[in-house]
């Protein structure tokens, strides 16, 4: 990697978040080189009521757009790289972040570490909440493969790198982070962003795109940016941009043009901008990933999130994982009455005979409203595909004001749980 100026553009999209100023204070005051920063900020606001106590020059190059103009995440984040200049490095956080301190000259190091021409470190921030005692626990993440959506799309989840303290050089990762990504300036100009995407499906766009244009991916060896996930308050774009608001375009149509896109993609079809690489190929992401698109399976390897690459797989190895239906059977008084009357979400998982997840849905408190019965016994029904027996399962609610409540376990016997065997025939 050859360096020549070693300023860091830090790229920051904000939607009407007032943790936008304590972020930027934060990433200066922490860095060792405060002096090569420079800052690429959409601001999306309320002109008639908002300011922003920046300068607007080299250092911080703003732009300042109306909130009712957005057009999402990726479309800002797209914006602000039009005002990269050529700083030898590039890293993307969200504005309501934490770092650690000399966050820019740990980055670096780690870069190098690698050992890799063309590295790009990333991965979930750790979680932290605002305010006067803010606590910032050590112990970086990683992206863990969670499963598909309906519409094919890969989706991940966060997971501890449980012997990070004996790591020697990063993690190697399968996955990217839209929240906290860091690379050489590069990146910029040959990636770049697609603003036609909106949400779903962007962090799985920028992976495909970014491995097969010759990239390694890894996570950080230790933690370097923590991440406001609560924000329970903080308008969000597709809380404003609803139909109903006639505020430019629906954020529904915005996700549904994104996601179309994103399947294309995923499919090796050809897209109008912002396709494939030509270094390596989708099937050369899905062997060292253990995934098939196609198919929409992950290889036992993915599922228990070992280092990639992949161990070699047979040819027919998606023949191995099968679609199970698990009946998760408890009482009603084993959770606290919170659970019911102020649900925000339940975690539910599935683990295998090895106590490793082999399922997990974070079921929303719109979907827990018809459990609100007195029926004295809760049956909960999931559905995923696994080369694993299910073994075991946890159900773990979160409050709204009271977080994460006691969690409940239990085992699976043969009754619980079945293969699901298509019965459609030609």
């Amino acid at each position: 990697m050859n360096e020549t100026n070693n300023l860091i553009f830090v790229s920051i999209a904000a939607y009407r978040d007032p943790q936008l100023i304590p972020t930027i204070e934060d990433c200066i005051v922490k860095a060792r080189h405060p002096e090569r920063l420079r800052f690429g900020i959409c601001w999306q606001h309320d002109p008639q009521s908002d300011t922003l106590p920046l300068r607007n020059d080299d250092c911080f190059r703003i732009l300042a757009i109306d909130w009712r103009e957005s057009r999402g995440a990726c479309w800002a984040r797209s914006e602000v790289m039009k005002l990269w200049r050529g700083e030898d490095w590039f890293l993307q956080v969200d504005s309501h972040c934490r770092f650690a301190w000399e966050w820019d000259a740990k980055l670096i190091d780690e870069m190098r570490q690698t050992e890799s021409s063309k590295p790009i470190l990333s991965t979930y921030a750790a979680p932290f909440t605002p305010g006067g005692d803010e606590v910032l626990v050590e112990g970086p993440l990683q992206m863990a493969f969670q499963g598909f959506t309906e519409d094919g799309i890969p989706h991940m989840k966060p997971m501890a790198i449980a012997d990070w303290r004996s790591l020697t050089k990063p993690r190697r990762a399968r996955f990217l982070s839209a929240g906290f990504l860091f690379a050489q300036g590069g990146f910029v100009d040959e990636i770049g962003y697609d603003s036609e995407l909106y949400f779903l499906g962007e962090e799985a766009a920028m992976t495909l795109r970014a491995f097969t244009s010759g990239y390694d991916l890894f996570h950080p060896g230790e933690t370097i940016v923590w991440h406001d996930y609560g924000r329970p308050r903080a308008p969000k774009h597709w809380g404003d941009h609803v139909e109903e608001n006639h505020e430019g375009r629906s954020w529904r149509e915005l996700d549904l043009r994104s996601r179309d896109k994103v399947r294309r993609l995923l499919a090796g079809q050809p897209v109008e901008s912002y396709g494939l690489g030509s270094a390596r190929s989708l099937e050369d992401y899905e062997a060292y990933a253990g995934l098939s698109l196609k198919l929409r399976k992950a290889q036992d390897y993915t599922v228990r999130c070992g280092e990639p690459p992949n161990p070699e797989a047979a040819i027919d190895w998606t023949g191995e994982i099968f679609p199970w239906m698990v009946r998760i059977t408890f009482d009603r008084g084993a959770l606290p009455v919170a659970a019911f009357d102020d649900p925000e979400l339940w975690y539910v998982g599935v683990q295998d005979a090895d106590h490793v997840e082999i399922y997990r849905q974070d079921v929303p408190s719109s979907e827990l409203t018809s459990l609100r019965t007195s029926e004295p016994k809760i049956v909960l029904v999931c559905e995923f595909e696994s080369g694993s027996v299910p073994a075991s399962w946890t159900v773990w609610p979160v409050s709204r004001s009271l977080g994460w409540l006691s969690r409940i376990e239990g085992t699976l016997g043969d009754e619980d749980y079945t293969i699901v065997v298509d019965d459609n025939t030609e």
